[in-house]
Order: structure tokens, then sequence, then C-alpha cells
């Protein structure tokens, strides 16, 4: 069912009080064409009337099927929208959030951040940020010491970062990071090893022509 076309300054109208069909149930499927011609279809998570934004829980861009893309639309923008399926009863209650969870996940994030900001300012080199990056993910006791990273407290990796400028005290933790630097920049190798797709190499040709 076409609901109506959306535009600036039909919003503008409607900003009073709302009328039948202006609202949009929780849990309905709806299917709405953007000003550019994109097609979005999905389920309804939130509708914001005030400010015409519409929330939709979307098929999974990256084909993984325990996910979904959650699409934030402006109606503004929006040509028109088809209700596929609309929800009457009342929807389910809002799954519980882990407060703490996500403030830790933003509290980590954001150190994460900090340190690449640190990393650039202190003009560490390229290597050396792809090797704390690498390190980071399996220990998470990992920091700068001015151009040197610093893991645990307990090992040292000086530029330029490779195996033999890991110090420390011998044992289990320097053996460990040695074997994450090892890893990877033999990853790194292994990577410049493999070919480029023809297209580039043909691009290369023209280019260097």
């Amino acid at each position: 069912m076409l609901v109506y076309g959306w535009s600036s300054g039909f919003l503008a109208e409607k900003m009073a009080a709302p009328g039948p069909g202006e609202y949009f149930s929780v849990g309905s499927h709806v299917s709405c064409l953007t000003c550019l011609g994109q097609r979005l279809q999905g389920e309804v998570v939130a509708f914001d009337y005030q400010s015409k934004m519409l929330t939709l829980k979307c098929a999974p861009s990256s084909g993984k099927p325990n996910l979904n893309d959650v699409v934030l639309i402006n109606l503004a923008y929006v040509s028109e929208v088809d209700i596929i399926n609309d929800r009457t009863e009342t929807p389910p209650p809002l799954a519980s959030l882990n407060v703490s969870k996500l403030a830790n996940r933003a509290r980590s994030e954001k150190e994460d951040k900090l340190s690449q900001a640190y990393a650039i300012s202190a003009g560490v080199s390229v290597e050396g940020q792809q090797l704390f990056q690498t390190i980071h993910k399996t220990i998470k006791d990992c920091k700068w010491q001015e151009k040197n990273i610093m893991v645990m407290d307990d090992v040292v990796i000086s530029p330029p970062y490779q195996v033999e400028n890991c110090k420390g005290k011998e044992g289990s933790a320097l053996s460990h990071v040695r074997k994450i630097v090892e890893k990877h920049f033999r990853d790194v190798e292994s990577l410049k090893s493999v070919p480029r797709p023809q297209a580039q190499q043909t691009q290369d040709s023209t280019l260097s022509s």
C-alpha cells in the first residue's frame, strides 16, 4: 500500500497534528524509495514523528545471516513509502542493554584512537603502527613509550620493530611477543608476494608508458 510521497514542502505542512498513516508501527515492514532512486526495505525499529526520522532493520549487506544493517532514513529525502506488512499488535519489549559493557567498549575504542593519534604525532613509522595494532589484538596491555612499543611492562620493542629489537627479561612473555612480531612481518611479506589484479597491472603499464 502506498502511503504517500514525502518532500520538504509536504513535511513542513504536516508538522502539525499527525493524521492517519503518518506513523510507522514498530515491527512493520516498509519499502522506501529515496530521491536518489535507491530502494530500501526492512523492518521498522523506530520512528520519530517530529524529525521524520525512520529507522529500519535491513538485510545484511555483508551477507552474514546473523547480522543486520540498521539504516536511518530522513523522510524529507524519500519520494515514496510502501507499507508491505503493517504490524498492529503491541511490539515486544526492548532487550535490556548492558550499559557497563557498552561504556567499557566506548572507553576502549577511545583509548585505541588516542593511541593511534599519539603514534602519528610522535612520528612513528607506518610499520611500527601496524605492528602495534597486530600486538594489541592479542595483548591489550600494550602502549607507546615515545617511539617504543611497551608490552605488559615487560617487553620493549624499539625501531625498526624487528624481532631482534624486542628486549626484556628472557621468559615466556618475551618469547610470545617475539613470535607475534615474527608472524606479523612474515604475513606482511606474504601479502607483498600476492599478485596484483590484472587490471591494476595493466593500469601501471599504461602509466609507465
